[in-house]
């Protein structure tokens, strides 16, 4: 028995007519056959709680800096020879000193490092004044407020740790707990009404110099290295991301920033995602070089920045042991991971301080 012409036809309507898709087919085995790729590729983004590729080059050059300032100081004969005060954590301050650098006078040390917060302070305000890649248009004051809570909290550590904290800063709380004494000084001391053990718990750092005598005993954290540091990455931090951000939209490059960010739901995203919208309502920038786009305030972080390390570099070579430099490093990336990297995985605090060039 022969088909008939309809029952022929039949086959073939049935193949060519096209079937759009329904939420069930969406749902099938065979759609999701992708959500393992899309999860992988979530699972193998960037751990917020780790510094990225590029933080990680950074922060690598401080200890390079220090275990290579070290070993020159071990390996030049010239400061091999150099008479060396432990008391004073520096060579002998006289013209045999192996190195301008050496000693505690010259004028980078005197007019650069010493007031190094300041320094650091005005190169961070002067490109927060002068950059227009710090935030879009609709968000510039909130974020510049996010920049300057996140300065307040980098200069309230530093004031901790070498200015003050509830009294001594702790440095010399570190030094009187580890055996450091003020020695030379009980007799000046003792003029002012204050005798025996009351002697000990005036004494700062800068207590014992005002008495005329010296910080002698205990272990002694750089305060160089601490300061050189903190500074440093600070400045790092808060121009670097804002002009690779700022460059990137000139070059139509978003969705391209290295950090992740963990939200609320727990999901761990690109830190794109609390910006990209805010971007999308301002214009794309220019596409400029590097120097172009860091303006002024950021070549003048770029020099402070710079200066910095050098003096890293002379810190390492001509001043204090390695174990104190190793502390003032520790000391100084407590600080930084606390503002800088725990936002990251905190949404409740980076609602509050925000992320540098977001």
């Amino acid at each position: 028995m022969t088909d008939s012409p309809i029952s022929r036809k039949r086959p073939n309507s049935t193949v060519s007519t096209p079937i759009s898709p329904t939420a069930d087919s969406l749902h099938s085995p065979s759609s999701s056959r992708s959500s393992p790729s899309s999860s992988s590729s979530s699972s193998s983004r960037h751990p917020p709680y780790l510094p990225t590729r590029l933080e990680t080059y950074v922060l690598a050059l401080y200890p390079t800096l220090l275990v290579f300032g070290s070993a020159f100081a071990l390996l030049s004969p010239a400061v091999r020879s150099a008479k060396y005060d432990p008391a004073a954590q520096a060579h002998v301050q006289d013209s045999t000193a192996p190195s301008y650098f050496a000693r505690k006078d010259n004028v980078f040390n005197v007019l650069f490092v010493k007031r190094g917060w300041a320094w650091i302070t005005g190169a961070f305000l002067t490109f927060l004044v002068t950059h227009q890649g710090i935030a879009p248009p609709t968000a510039t004051w909130a974020a510049k407020a996010r920049a300057a809570l996140r300065w307040a909290l980098v200069t309230g550590w530093w004031v901790l740790v070498t200015q003050w904290c509830f009294g001594p800063p702790l440095i010399d709380r570190g030094f009187r707990y580890t055996g450091g004494k003020c020695e030379a000084a009980e007799a000046a001391v003792a003029q002012d009404g204050v005798v025996g053990s009351a002697a000990k718990d005036v004494f700062s750092a800068a207590a014992c110099r005002a008495a005329g005598g010296r910080w002698s005993g205990g272990h002694d954290i750089s305060g160089h290295v601490f300061l050189l540091v903190l500074g440093s990455f600070f400045l790092v931090q808060e121009v670097g991301w804002v002009v690779i951000r700022w460059r990137a939209r000139g070059w139509e490059l978003r969705g391209k920033d290295p950090r992740t960010v963990v939200m609320v739901d727990g999901a761990v995203k690109s830190a794109d995602v609390e910006a990209e919208d805010l971007w999308e309502k301002s214009l794309l920038g220019p596409q400029e070089g590097w120097l172009d786009v860091l303006g002024l305030g950021g070549k003048v972080a770029l020099g402070v920045v710079g200066l910095s390390l050098w003096m890293l570099l002379m810190t390492a070579i001509f001043f204090h042991t390695w174990f104190e430099k190793l502390t003032g490093l520790l000391v100084a990336l407590i600080g930084i991971y606390g503002v800088y990297f725990v936002p990251r995985f905190v949404p409740g605090l980076r609602g509050i301080v925000g992320m540098p060039g977001i």
